[in-house]
Order: C-alpha cells, then sequence, then structure tokens
C-alpha cells in the first residue's frame, strides 16, 4: 500500500515514519522546502527520543521518502493523511486555512479512489467540510472516502505511543474505508490493540474529549496542591489516595506549574469554542482552562514572596519545554515565568537539555543560558525546577548549597524529598507540601 502524509510537523512525521516501520511505502510531504532538505539531508526538525533510528532505518530501505511535490504524492496514493496545523485564533478557535487548502490540492488531483484521512485535530465537523470541499471542486467526479484518525502521541513518547497504542479510534461512514484503515493497521492486530470505529464526527469529538478531560485532572490536582498548603495537607498522599482508586488512577494527578505544549492548551479552548457555536457553554472545561493560567501567576507569586524584590536578584531555573523529553516550549509554562521574571528585573540564568535553542527565538536576549545545572545555579539568589528531567532527579544538593548565593530551591515539580532537603540545609519551597513552615 502506498500512502502520503502531507506535513512534516510532530503528528505527520511521527505517522509517516511509524507507517513505514510497519512495511507500508510512505511519502511524507511539506510544502517548507528547506525543511524537507533537512530531512533528506538525515536530519530531524524535531526531538523526539528514538525517531531518528526509525527514519534512518526506513529511508535506507526506501519505504520512507520526502518530498515537496505533493500532487505526485496524491497520485500515487490510495491513502492521503491530513496532518498540517490547526493554530489557535485569537477567540480560541482552531484556524482552518491550511486544512482547506490541503483539501483543494486532493480535489484538483483526485485521479481514482482515495481514502482521505485527518490526523490533525478538528473541530468537530471538519469531515464533512473536507468532502464537500472536495466533492464540489474535483472535475472528474471520482469516488473518496472521508476518516478521522485521530492521534494520541504524547511527546517524548510518541513512537512507543504509535506503536504500542491504548486504542485506535477510525471514524468513517462507509464500511470500504473502514476495511483500508484496518489493514493499515493490522500490525498491531497481534498486540490485540483495541480498536474503536465509529462515524466521523465522533472520532473528532473523541480527541477533544480526551484532552480535555486530561487537562481536567491536571487543574483539578493544582486546585487540591493549593488548598493543601492551606489547610496543612500533603498534596503527595492525597494524590496518592485518590489514584489507588481505580475509577480515578494516578496518572496526570501531579502538581505544579500547570500544562503547556502544543495539544492541552489549544484543545482545551477549541473544545470550549466548538461548544459555544452549538449553543452551549462547556464551564467545567473553561474552568479549566482559567484554573491553568491562575497556576502560572501563582508559581510566579510563590518566588516573589521567598525571594522578594526581583529587580536586580539573580534566578536560575532549570527546564524550558513544557514537559521532559522534547524540545517543544510552545505554550510552556516554564517560558511564561521566565518572561514575568525578567518582566520584572531579574536576571535569569537557564539551562534545559533540549530546549534551549528554540527559547532563543521567543525569550529576551537578557536571558543567559548555561552548560548544565550547576552553572546555572551559579551566584542565583534562588534555583527554580519548572520541568522534570531526569538529570534534574538526582543533583549533587551539596555542591548546589556552596555554588548558589542563598540556599534557596523552588520546586515546582516536587522532584525531592523536604525533609531531606532541609537536613541539608536547603530551604525548599515545593508545590502542595508544607516546605516553608
Amino acid at each position: 500500500m502506498n500512502i502520503c502524509v502531507i506535513g512534516t510537523g510532530y503528528v505527520g512525521l511521527v505517522t509517516g515514519t511509524c507507517f513505514a516501520d510497519f512495511g507500508v511505502h510512505v511519502t511524507c510531504v511539506d510544502k517548507d522546502k528547506k525543511k524537507i532538505d533537512t530531512l533528506n539531508n538525515g536530519k530531524l526538525p524535531i526531538y523526539e527520543p528514538g525517531l531518528q533510528e526509525i527514519v534512518d532505518k526506513n529511508v535506507s530501505a526506501g519505504r520512507l521518502v520526502f518530498s515537496t511535490d505533493l500532487e505526485s504524492a496524491i497520485k500515487k496514493s490510495l491513502v492521503v493523511f491530513i496532518a498540517v496545523g490547526t493554530p489557535p485564533r485569537e477567540d480560541g478557535s482552531a484556524d482552518m486555512q491550511y486544512i482547506k487548502a490541503v483539501a483543494e490540492t486532493i480535489a484538483d488531483n483526485l485521479d481514482g479512489y482515495k481514502v482521505v484521512v485527518t490526523k490533525s485535530t478538528v473541530p468537530v465537523g471538519t469531515g464533512r467540510v473536507i468532502e464537500k470541499i472536495i466533492r464540489e471542486r474535483q472535475k472528474h467526479g471520482h469516488s473518496f472516502d472521508m476518516v478521522s484518525n485521530p492521534e494520541f502521541l504524547r511527546e517524548g513518547s510518541a513512537v512507543e505511543d504509535f506503536m504500542r497504542p491504548n486504542r485506535v479510534v477510525i471514524g468513517a461512514w462507509r464500511q470500504q474505508a473502514i476495511a483500508i484503515m484496518k489493514d493499515l493497521y493490522s500490525p498491531l492486530y497481534i498486540l490485540e490493540t483495541p480498536v474503536v470505529i465509529t462515524n466521523v464526527e465522533s472520532a473528532e469529538l473523541i480527541k477533544y474529549a480526551s484532552n480535555a478531560f486530561l487537562a481536567t485532572k491536571i487543574s483539578f490536582i493544582n486546585e487540591m496542591a493549593n488548598i493543601s498548603e492551606r489547610c496543612g495537607a500533603d498534596i503527595g498522599m492525597v494524590a496518592k489516595g485518590m489514584g489507588l482508586d481505580k475509577r480515578i488512577g494516578p496518572k496526570f494527578l501531579h502538581p505544579g506549574p500547570g500544562y503547556g505544549g502544543s495539544c492541552f492548551p489549544k484543545d482545551t479552548l477549541a473544545i470550549t469554542n466548538i461548544a459555544r457555536e452549538h449553543g452551549y457553554v462547556c464551564k467545567i472545561v473553561e474552568a479549566v482552562v482559567e484554573v491553568n493560567r491562575g497556576q502560572r501567576e501563582l508559581v510566579l507569586k510563590k518566588i516573589k514572596s521567598v525571594v522578594g524584590d526581583l529587580s536586580g536578584k539573580t534566578i536560575g531555573v532549570l527546564g524550558i519545554t513544557f514537559k521532559p523529553n522534547t524540545d517543544d516550549i510552545r505554550d510552556s509554562p516554564a517560558v511564561y515565568v521566565i518572561e514575568k521574571l525578567t518582566a520584572e528585573g531579574a536576571a535569569v540564568r537557564c539551562y534545559d537539555p533540549a530546549g534551549m535553542e528554540n527559547a532563543k527565538e521567543v525569550l529576551a536576549p537578557t536571558v543567559k543560558y548555561c552548560s548544565d545545572a550547576y552553572d546555572t545555579a551559579s551566584h542565583c539568589d534562588a534555583l527554580v525546577i519548572l520541568t522534570e528531567w531526569n538529570q534534574f532527579r538526582k543533583l549533587d544538593i551539596h555542591r548546589l548549597k556552596n555554588i548558589l548565593k542563598s540556599p534557596l530551591i523552588i520546586d515546582m515539580r516536587n522532584i525531592y524529598d523536604p525533609e531531606g532537603m532541609k537536613d541539608l540545609g536547603i530551604r525548599y519551597i515545593s508545590v502542595g507540601r508544607l516546605t516553608d513552615r
């Protein structure tokens, strides 16, 4: 089977590469020639553990090709995946211009039956919009089917998530398209991967509903952490007690500076917009969005409560990406906090294993990028941990104490044991634990 994947961003590149590893011939297409040249030179435009090796293997085997020739890729493929961006507009709704442009190109190059699949996260009803564009624009009346096949890839674990998914969702209106999609995913059958077969609209909503629910868990545990600090509870034990209930589960019950990245912020805003467009107010998700915004402000407030006036102070920051094992800084709470620190006159020294090059494009030129955690902490009034990279989990605390101007660590990811830090002479501030009393 020949397929093409339109868009070589995070979702498109991982999707195309992993399908190639299933034995399918894949053409990944992008209009960005620089990005395609980078890929054809053996380099990746994104950071994702394990992806480089799979790309190299399948390019060498001839199953994976990168091209700017979209017209040719469409014509030689049975299945056409759309994996272009749907960035948020100012009102939170998804910007559909790239989706619609791709639909028009598919229509112009439809030379026989195709299955057109949306991998991008799109508003409910997009499948109908794409179908209408292709049906009305194409000139020869070729048959085609629309499918919604949402992705559930976690940055930093995307390859594993594709190869061993919790489920595959296939939304389609006709059995022929369902059969083709099931055949495409047949290598997963040996793993007994659940396959959810539904209509296009339900598949589109499954993606938004899933992300909104996970974002809700994050905002909820942050609310509980804020209560814990005020009433003498320990959020670690609260989360443990909650998570042992199988109806709740332990995942996403980790307090911190709030969610970020390319999915949760965009998708929570989008689903509230979708609801309003259909005459309904999704109050829970709107509250989730508001709590997440407020959590970032609470981080800054916590820093100021122990450091005092930030003007003239030097703050070390560990972690810039929104989560570990990615170089993605989009809507990262760490970026927000660094921007606020510099705006209030603090000198910021920071380190991140993967995100510093991206950070240089958005942060103030006064931010100092360091070689490691210890370089970052040197002569700082406080060290703030904002992303839980593994290499930050076992730092030499004695060394940090000696190089910090003040033995103060503000850990917004609850990496360390408060009592152990106290015994080492560190003033240790964390989230939802009474570490400052």
